[in-house]
């Protein structure tokens, strides 16, 4: 097995898949509010 020097792990690229998933479900959200605001203010 391989040496593993504790904090010497390169996390960018897992920071930024993160980041893009944090990104994908706050608009997500945004949309799924806006779309239930619109039905209930046309379907009533």
């Amino acid at each position: 097995m391989a040496d593993h020097e504790h904090g010497s792990m390169d996390f960018k690229d897992q920071q930024k898949t993160f980041d893009g998933f944090m990104s994908f479900v706050s608009k997500s959200v945004i949309i799924i509010l806006v779309l239930l605001v619109l039905m209930l203010l046309f379907i009533r």
